[in-house]
């Protein structure tokens, strides 16, 4: 079969030929490729660099990719989780986690959105308990997993939804998909801080899922702390690091803000949270998607063009798809 494979960590990945999967056991099932989305997660397994990595490929290298849409023996669509590396034209999943996709959402549709509502719907639902009427602040909100995340927020019944972000026409397109009021982080440290102050003066912030991290994130922190008297709690949720994987906290607002502060993200969630994602969060996120109440956008390129699309730049919001075996 062709798939993208790579040989060695750092490298770009090659079309080329590779033996087909086998299934192993009965909770495994042989499927047919048709569409993977390429996530941080991808790029940041293929290099070594992200936390789950595996290791390094050995000299037949390996198939890289773990997630996409596939099709059945029966011609059902499903979602599944690669047991097998998933860019390419067969994989073996695991039949436990794998969900039917409504027909009414395209291939490129459904496998980019499952990274992105377990990059929010996992965050508001298991770490920051989200109820309707919170007040939800999303940073770094322009890119994809963001504009997913603003939607679902309003969708849980967020009563507001502040949101940061560089691109400032990124930043005003969320407004037409559910964002309330928008912060630049390219102001200074100072007007950045004052709008945050000004908004959370007014109407308290309960939940800030972070994309950041870094700078942006100690800035965050500094806006919310207290000064002695009695404040909301807050739930402040760590789900990417594209600004900086470390920061400076102070103890100060551990002690003067009744705050939660969490991560969200694989090896963060129970068994129990993890089986729920399967049975209703994705099956529910993507009926949304089929009656357009969850819009995303993707830009699509060949299996055989990786080696030249894995690090091409998306527009802004967008998310890179590859498809297999459809041109």
């Amino acid at each position: 079969m062709k798939a993208a494979v790579i040989y060695q960590q750092g490298e770009l990945p090659q079309y080329t030929d590779f033996p087909e999967p086998t299934v192993q056991n009965e909770d495994e099932i042989l499927v047919a490729v048709k569409a993977v989305a390429i996530k941080h997660l991808d790029k940041g397994r293929a290099t070594g660099k992200h936390y789950s990595a595996g290791g390094v490929p050995g000299e037949n290298g390996r198939v890289v990719g773990g997630d996409g849409i596939c099709m059945l023996e029966d011609g059902t669509r499903v979602y599944g989780i690669g047991i097998s590396g998933m860019l390419a034209e067969k994989a073996v999943i695991d039949k436990r986690r794998m969900v039917k996709i409504p027909h009414e959402v395209n291939d490129a549709v459904a496998a980019a959105l499952p990274n992105a509502v377990i990059g929010a719907a996992m965050a508001f639902r298991y770490k920051a308990a989200i109820q309707p009427g919170d007040v939800v602040l999303i940073n770094g909100a322009t890119g994809f997993t963001g504009r997913v995340a603003v939607q679902i927020a309003k969708y849980y019944g967020a009563k507001k939804v502040i949101v940061t972000g560089r691109n400032q026409q990124s930043l005003h397109e969320l407004l037409s998909l559910g964002a309330d009021e928008t912060i630049s982080v390219l102001q200074d440290d100072e007007q950045f801080n004052a709008q945050l102050k000004d908004i959370h003066a007014i109407t308290p912030v309960d939940i800030i899922i972070d994309y950041l991290w870094g700078h942006s994130a100690e800035l965050i922190l500094a806006c919310i702390k207290g000064n002695g008297l009695f404040t909301n709690s807050i739930r402040y949720v760590s789900v990417g690091s594209m600004a900086g994987d470390v920061i400076q906290l102070s103890a100060a607002n551990l002690r003067s803000v009744d705050l939660q502060l969490t991560g969200s993200g694989l090896g963060a969630w129970s068994k129990t949270q993890v089986n729920c994602l399967f049975s209703e969060i994705l099956p529910e996120m993507f009926q949304l998607a089929a009656t357009g109440k969850l819009t995303i956008k993707t830009t699509i390129v060949q299996l055989e063009d990786i080696a030249t699309r894995w690090n091409m730049d998306v527009p802004d919001g967008q998310r890179l798809v590859v498809m297999i075996g459809q041109n």
